[in-house]
């Protein structure tokens, strides 16, 4: 079985911390929705991190940003249910 090398995980570590600007600065979240990862006070720069530390803000970063995916996903559910029912109603 392979096992990432700390450069990988800060690899990785740094992309998703670019998701996690985009939803900031693209998709309205805000610094709130992140509030666990911020907590963890770890940047992809902090580079000579442990590596477990890396992948602890990874695994946190992940479950935030999946929250925030799922939440977009049911606040568009309910958008389009409330436009059908409008419009079958004729509002």
């Amino acid at each position: 079985m392979y096992k990432m090398k700390r450069e990988e995980y800060v690899y990785l570590h740094a992309l998703l911390a670019q998701v996690k600007n985009y939803c900031i600065n693209e998709l309205d979240a805000d610094e709130d929705d992140f509030s666990k990862y911020n907590g963890l006070d770890i940047t992809p720069f902090q580079v000579l991190r442990r590596k477990e530390d890396h992948k602890e803000a990874i695994f946190v970063l992940c479950t935030e940003l999946k929250s925030i995916f799922y939440n977009m996903s049911e606040k568009k559910k309910r958008a389009e249910l409330d436009s059908d029912i409008r419009n079958s109603l004729g509002i």
